[in-house]
């Protein structure tokens, strides 16, 4: 048996310019962290020869072409494996909430079934191949920052080419500064979940008009100034007042990305404390996330009536294989 364990992921800033209708006039980029939250993945060896994969249905399939799941179908296909296996995945919070939980996936499974094999597989190689089937064969209308993110974990810096070329870059910080970025973040669930597609090719559409295409590139410079504020000594209260301008340039593309119910929380959240935030995802829904100075905490929480929440906590890790059993098939 092996057991994968793949971060999922909060975007701070860029989001929306690793959508080819930017980045293929200009460099997109986008500053993200990798959550200790996670999606587990397990491949082991089945007696029967058939395919069982467990999600949130259970499926038993002859035959790989007959698998439901895409992402599965899909890394089956490209790993040369099928027949003979059991595969389930587990995440610790639901789609839809703006984590990046299908490209978290699509790395998850890339990574145990190629451990499965044998191979050593580096994060580029896990990144690129879930683009591949997330975007090239799917035909997802998503951008590419997710299954970096989820490939490389920790804070990094994320740039995207023109030739579709993907650059990573690892911010330099203080520990002290993400130990104090841990303290002041909140993330909390708006009850709402959403199917980011819809709004993502809605937003790609949106793009090739002028106006909203100089707010992309408005987004892109904010996460380079994001990244000078965290990196070095670090200044937080200057990096949650660009979190708050990000959300405000965000929001005015449209397309669904917020509504009244989340402009009303994000309101009464700034009013309580917060000096910045936004919505995580492409909007919608999901998670919102929130920095003020911990003193505050309390009294936001107070005001957004004690929604559900997750900790802020950073992975310093990528996608990894956490458990190997020494029986590979019978």
């Amino acid at each position: 048996m092996i057991i994968s364990q793949t971060p999922y992921r909060v975007s701070f800033a860029g989001g929306g310019t690793d959508l080819p209708v930017f980045y293929m006039q200009e460099p997109g980029a986008v500053l993200s962290v990798g959550l200790k939250h996670h999606m587990y993945v397990t491949v082991s060896p089945r007696f029967k020869e058939s395919t069982r994969v467990a999600y949130t249905k259970t499926e038993i399939c002859d035959a790989v072409d007959d698998i439901q799941h895409t992402i599965v179908r899909e890394a089956l296909r490209m790993t040369g494996l099928g027949k003979h296996l059991e595969i389930t995945t587990i995440g610790d919070v639901p789609a839809g909430t703006g984590l990046g939980s299908s490209s978290s996936l699509a790395v998850g499974l890339l990574s145990a079934l190629y451990a499965y094999k044998g191979n050593v597989t580096s994060p580029s190689k896990l990144a690129e191949e879930a683009c591949n089937i997330e975007i090239d064969i799917l035909k997802k209308p998503i951008g590419r920052q997710d299954q970096y993110a989820a490939a490389f974990g920790s804070l990094n810096y994320i740039r995207f080419n023109p030739d579709h070329t993907v650059d990573v870059e690892p911010v330099p910080y203080r520990p002290e500064t993400l130990a104090e970025l841990e303290k002041r973040t909140l993330l909390l669930y708006t009850q709402q979940q959403r199917d980011a597609d819809k709004i993502l090719v809605q937003q790609s559409a949106e793009t090739q008009k002028k106006d909203k295409f100089t707010v992309l590139k408005a987004m892109r410079d904010l996460a380079g100034e994001m990244r000078t504020a965290i990196s070095g000594e670090g200044d937080l209260d200057a990096f949650a007042g660009l979190l708050h301008e990000g959300w405000r340039l965000k929001r005015s593309i449209g397309c669904g990305i917020s509504n009244s119910a989340i402009d009303s929380w994000y309101e009464a959240a700034r009013k309580a404390g917060a000096q910045g935030g936004k919505l995580l995802g492409a909007g919608g829904g999901g998670f919102l996330l929130l920095v003020a100075p911990p003193e505050r905490h309390d009294a936001i929480r107070e005001a957004l009536g004690h929604p559900q929440e997750i900790a802020f906590k950073i992975d310093r890790r990528g996608s990894r294989v956490i458990f190997i059993s020494d029986r590979y098939s019978f």
